[in-house]
């Protein structure tokens, strides 16, 4: 198990995270408690949740991940664990947040609500990692970050991150941080995957710059990179079969998933795999954690017997020929998820 620093932070995090999205809704609690266990057994320091897990986003259920997580948290050494979760940002665009009636943003007052909620359901008084869910552009980043800023001189947060931002967010947030004197984004969490790299486009850049570290969810392109939706299946259980029978926004989703560009590079992407020895997952998890601007790659599942080949990744590293045969796909497929 390798490990990095998160951003310019003193924390220093396991190179695989596991994240928690499904606890509560496709994983139930005595799973939830197996898959941690073997998690942490097997070195992973660095656990990643949110106030609006899980997922699907639905009033009934919201911040039962949380709830789930502060139990096992309780049978840990909490110095042995770096946590993660996240306040909603605003929920009038592509997803609206399950917490506070859906009337989330990131200004002052949600932050405050948000934070305090998420500690009593977690059982602890600190988070290691804050994150913003998704921006609120509305907002001016002053109200954000300093709202923030208070959170950590009051010992409630170490650090802080954002999650599904633009180069424009991240760039201005950081130039609003250091002329305000607030903490800034020490990561950003965004969709990265063999499937989608269009953070390399730009994002990656910004974040060599400004020392800023991607810690990517959905390394395994929402499960379609494991080839379980390849030949027109529709696994029962899977994320993706269930959004299409809930329709809306989740179909929409799914169809980004899994589409004809989607399902053709899995199918190279998995002989490429096979010619190195190695199962699909582990393939595309080793490629997300070995990029020089990631710190920790976010890995989830549902099941026990899915960790395995997640746990493989940890002492891979893919060869030059691999990259190129991977580099050559993504450039015959280009942007499969659009």
């Amino acid at each position: 198990m390798g490990h990095k620093r998160l951003g310019r932070s003193a924390i220093v995090v396991s190179d695989i995270c596991m994240g928690t999205m499904t606890f509560g809704s496709q994983a139930d609690e005595a799973t939830a408690m197996r898959i941690l266990d073997r998690s942490f057994e097997a070195g992973i320091n660095f656990y990643d949740t949110a106030e609006n897990y899980p997922v699907p986003p639905d009033p009934k259920w919201a911040g039962r991940t949380e709830e789930i997580f502060g139990r096992w948290l309780k049978t840990k050494d909490r110095d042995a664990i770096i946590l993660a979760t996240k306040v909603s940002g605003p929920s009038h665009g592509w997803i609206k947040s399950s917490q506070r009636a859906g009337m989330t943003a990131l200004d002052r007052h949600n932050i405050t609500r948000a934070i305090e909620a998420s500690l009593k359901r977690l059982g602890t008084d600190y988070v290691d990692l804050y994150q913003t869910h998704w921006p609120d552009h509305g907002v001016g980043y002053e109200e954000t970050l300093r709202a923030l800023d208070d959170l950590v001189q009051e010992g409630k947060v170490r650090v802080i991150g954002c999650s599904n931002e633009t180069t424009w967010g991240l760039t201005k947030s950081i130039a609003v941080a250091e002329r305000e004197g607030t903490v800034r984004y020490e990561t950003i969490q965004n969709n990265f995957s063999l499937n989608n790299r269009r953070f390399e486009d730009e994002l990656a850049q910004a974040c060599r710059q400004e020392g800023v570290s991607l810690i990517p969810y959905s390394p395994l392109g929402g499960g379609v990179l494991s080839g379980k939706y390849n030949g027109g299946a529709a696994p029962e259980g899977a994320r993706f079969t269930n959004y299409l029978k809930i329709g809306g926004r989740q179909a929409a989703m799914a169809r980004r998933f899994v589409n004809d560009k989607t399902l053709a590079s899995t199918e190279r992407f998995a002989a490429i795999a096979a010619e190195a020895g190695l199962s699909p997952v582990t393939l595309a998890t080793a490629w997300s954690k070995q990029h020089d601007f990631v710190a920790s790659t976010i890995v989830g599942v549902t099941r026990e017997d899915q960790l395995a080949d997640i746990f493989a990744a940890m002492d891979v590293t893919l060869g030059k020929d691999v990259l190129d045969a991977i580099d050559k796909v993504s450039k015959e497929i280009l942007y499969p998820m659009g």
